[in-house]
């Protein structure tokens, strides 16, 4: 999965700055893909890959933490694809928006790409992932990505739960022939387990039956009693409260320099709570928050002013 969509999300950044950083003659559009094909990763995640003639020339970043926009088709309507115009997705004024979510590219091939659905009951994007046929079509825009290792750093921690997990373990594959890295991972079960396609040396800690919605997370307790040197970049990908936890113990607890961690919230628990608090939120607090995001430009000092905004409400 990918980053967590929210009306004042990193989503808001700059689209065409990251765009940049893709094939000069590349125009950035919604691309349709096609189902090519299924398979199963683990017993707790099923992998998707999209092809077709819209996806041949769909650019990759080439950074492990790329992620995109999936927008999926309602049965009971005819499909009105939404335009990719400067930093959102638009639709003529009588279509109804498609219902979307945000996951990470787990692998780029020319014309293809695969994408990995964590399974679990109840959810938009799973529910679509499971029942799954070659043919049927997803929207998806061009990749962005927030990984960004400094080039002082001498290791790596990549922190992340399951719907993070493709992420990590993608970094890894890129990155660890370069880097010593150690990936842990906070899965429901071993079952769920998954280890990056890499002959690079890479270890992994798992913390096993917590977090990921089914139980209190152990992802901030374990990061604060590991040894963090001067010189090692941390990489945390997590459920949204989890990561303002972790990013509270990196900046100033352990006072990292703003370049030696990067945390990101992917999911929200109990999300549909999480929205109505949101929307209950004073007119004037709403529009402070946006304003902030807007002018954030990676300053972390924004950053800390929204995340207390947030815990003040209690989102």
């Amino acid at each position: 999965m990918s980053p967590a969509s929210s009306p004042t999300s990193e989503h808001v950044a700059e689209l065409l700055r990251v765009y940049t950083e893709l094939p000069a003659d590349y125009v950035p559009r919604l691309h349709v893909g096609s189902v090519v094909g299924t398979s199963t990763v683990s017993p707790g995640m099923l992998r998707v890959t999209l092809g077709g003639d819209d996806l041949r020339d769909f650019p990759t970043s080439g950074i492990g933490d790329e992620y995109v926009r999936l927008f999926f088709p309602d049965a009971h309507r005819e499909t009105v694809w939404p335009r990719l115009i400067s930093n959102s997705c638009e639709y003529p004024d009588d279509a109804a928006p498609l219902p979307m979510r945000t996951y990470t590219i787990r692998a780029h091939r020319p014309g293809e790409v695969d994408i990995d659905f964590v399974i679990h009951p109840g959810g938009i994007a799973a529910d679509w992932a499971a029942a799954a046929e070659p043919g049927q079509q997803v929207g998806i825009t061009p990749p962005r990505h927030l990984y960004q290792r400094p080039d002082w750093a001498h290791r790596q921690i990549l922190l992340a739960d399951e719907p993070a997990l493709p992420a990590a373990l993608r970094i890894a594959e890129l990155t660890a022939h370069l880097i010593p890295t150690t990936v842990i991972g906070e899965v429901r079960g071993a079952h769920c387990q998954i280890e990056a396609d890499t002959d690079a040396a890479v270890e992994y800690i798992w913390l096993r039956g917590s977090g990921n919605g089914h139980a209190p997370s152990s992802l901030e307790k374990v990061l604060r009693r590991t040894e963090i040197d001067e010189q090692t970049f941390v990489w945390v990908a997590s459920e949204t409260r989890i990561n303002r936890a972790t990013r509270k113990l990196l900046r100033h607890d352990r006072k990292r320099p703003a370049d030696g961690y990067r945390t990101v919230g992917y999911w929200i628990d109990n999300s549909e709570e999480w929205e109505s608090r949101y929307a209950a939120l004073a007119p004037e607090i709403r529009a402070h928050l946006d304003a902030l995001y807007e002018s954030s430009q990676g300053s972390e000092e924004i950053v800390d002013e929204v995340f207390r905004i947030y815990e003040a409400a209690g989102l």
